[in-house]
């Protein structure tokens, strides 16, 4: 049931801490008193240089417990279930002999609310401020559902170590990303609810992406106008979902380039310069080859040439629109086919290679060349999904914590493998698996060299 309160007090933190307690990566917050008598605040960040800067509060914490540590073993397990840093605990420590930790209960508000940044300063982290207005709090947008707030507060109460630090360390190096991708921050959700730091019973992030990547030809070929849009406005929404959808393989993508009247329609400046013209409808008109070069030319000169240059449309090009894009050195790709490459992408995040797609995009139609580099990843995923099951048997057969490179290779060589693969092969496979940028396996450092061990299934959608 959802309720509601009116709040006065604020409890200042560190921006960052904030963000962690409503990512709902750490329940734990650092006071300066012990708290006991003020059940519900809002928090505050109180760490913003600029003294004329409006502070924004976007969530309220219910006080569940607060508990003193001072033993240094207890601190150095604490550091692991947080976000902070453990010699930066060490160093709270000794200076204050005691850390005064509250565990909280963190709720959105439903509508962020500015202050003046004056009453809330960086002394005054880990204190309480009045508000200059009442807020209103609701438990309608907790950071974790019951389940998983309950879970979290006996690992901290516990002190139990994390079971995957390999993907909180990911999750972390993916939240700090200053403008993460849209692959990036689908990760960085399966990660979450991997970690038991969000809740997947709604609908997830692949179902979110699928919605709009399904539209990708629909769009390319103006089914759209079926429910009353003008052609004008079909081939916007086309260039729009595209633009969306080179941004979710990995492209930069200049939002300065938005079609138009002699505009270009899309320009990609990492992780290399990419430039585009949109064709929705039934047919691209045999002019496109000459309007993307007679455009592109006008806005980045002699950069033009050194660009890979696309044409993206549902129709099927004629016999002189494929010629003058050889002559031009223009690809040209369906947008059926641009759909099953973010497709892709959606189901298995950072499997699409940029630079190894560039060698895909040749001159012409290009859509059997996209369909080979999509088997040729397709191959490589189920190849990782096989050896990341080898590793899980083998370590639940044997009841060992992890096993070496010759051990996994006697393994592999013994099951149906997907394809030959020398001792090495094998072995640069096993370090992408666990790379924290993976995180489907785990590495240790033993006498014999490397071991591995299982972290996450690398299911095949």
């Amino acid at each position: 049931m959802i309720s509601s309160i009116s709040i006065n007090t604020a409890f200042c933190l560190a921006a960052s801490d904030i963000e962690a307690l409503i990512q709902g990566r750490m329940i734990a917050a650092i006071s300066r008193t012990f708290i006991n008598a003020i059940p519900y605040f809002a928090i505050c960040p109180a760490d913003i240089s600029d003294n004329n800067q409006a502070i924004e509060i976007r969530a309220w914490a219910r006080l569940e417990i607060c508990k003193i540590y001072s033993n240094p073993v207890e601190i150095e397990k604490l550091s692991r279930l947080t976000i902070w840093n453990h010699q930066s605990l060490q160093d709270l420590l000794q200076e204050r002999n005691k850390i005064f930790v509250a565990y909280l209960r963190v709720y959105q508000l439903d509508q962020a609310v500015k202050i003046l940044s004056d009453r809330a300063n960086p002394d005054k982290i880990g204190s309480f401020i009045r508000l200059p207005i009442s807020l209103t709090g609701t438990t309608a947008k907790p950071a974790l559902t019951d389940t998983l707030f309950k879970q979290r507060r006996h690992q901290l109460i516990n002190l139990e170590n994390p079971q995957h630090p390999e993907l909180e360390e990911l999750h972390t190096a993916i939240a700090q990303l200053p403008s993460p991708s849209l692959a990036s921050q689908a990760l960085g959700h399966q990660i979450k609810v991997f970690l038991g730091w969000a809740d997947d019973s709604a609908k997830n992030q692949s179902d979110l992406d699928a919605d709009w990547i399904k539209t990708i030809a629909s769009l390319g070929d103006r089914s759209k106008e079926l429910e009353g849009k003008s052609n004008y406005q079909a081939g916007t929404d086309f260039e729009n979902i595209t633009r969306r959808g080179l941004e979710y393989l990995g492209f930069k993508v200049d939002e300065t380039c938005k079609g138009g009247a002699g505009g270009l329609d899309l320009f990609c400046s990492e992780p290399y310069p990419l430039v585009g013209e949109c064709k929705a409808g039934k047919s691209i008109p045999d002019r496109a080859v000459e309007e993307l070069d007679r455009i592109g030319k006008r806005h980045l000169r002699e950069n033009y040439m050194s660009a890979v240059r696309l044409i993206i449309g549902s129709g099927q090009p004629t016999k002189q629109l494929q010629e003058s894009s050889i002559t031009s050195k223009i690809s040209i790709i369906s947008a059926m086919t641009l759909e099953k490459l973010v497709k892709l992408q959606a189901q298995h995040p950072n499997s699409i290679n940029l630079i190894e797609l560039k060698r895909y995009l040749v001159p012409g139609q290009v859509n059997d060349e996209i369909e080979k580099y999509i088997e040729v990843v397709s191959r490589d995923i189920k190849l990782r999904s096989h050896i990341v099951q080898i590793v899980k048997e083998h370590l639940k057969i044997t009841s060992e914590d992890n096993a070496d490179v010759g051990t996994l290779y006697g393994a592999y060589m013994h099951s149906t493998p997907h394809r030959f693969l020398t001792r090495e092969e094998l072995r640069e496979i096993l370090i992408e698996l666990s790379s924290p940028l993976v995180g489907h396996l785990g590495r240790a450092k033993g006498n014999d060299g490397d071991r591995f061990y299982f972290l996450r299934d690398l299911p095949i959608v």
